[in-house]
């Protein structure tokens, strides 16, 4: 049934055209030089220290790695991180 509703969604994303984000509810990662990381669409704080945040998504998570982390705004579905970012990482 899962399976059957993303492939639903994937096909209106498409006859529409509308962005894949918005209609199968997928992270959206904007990131600003290596100082600044918008993300949309996460599902919560799994840990955040001043050299990790890892956040759950609704296919998995994303990890950022860095320096003097901060997080400068946070609401239900948004997270606006600021700091030495180095890496980043999705884990389906």
């Amino acid at each position: 049934m899962r399976k059957l509703t993303r492939r639903f969604n994937q096909l209106t994303a498409k006859l529409l055209d509308l962005p894949q984000d918005v209609v199968m509810d997928l992270p959206r990662i904007t990131m600003i030089g290596n100082r600044q990381l918008y993300i949309e669409n996460h599902r919560g704080v799994l840990h955040f220290s001043n050299e990790v945040l890892k956040l759950a998504l609704t296919t998995g998570r994303v990890e950022v790695y860095g320096s003097e982390l901060v997080i400068r705004a946070i609401l239900t579905e948004e997270v606006f991180i600021e700091g030495m970012i180095r890496d980043i990482k999705y884990i389906p």
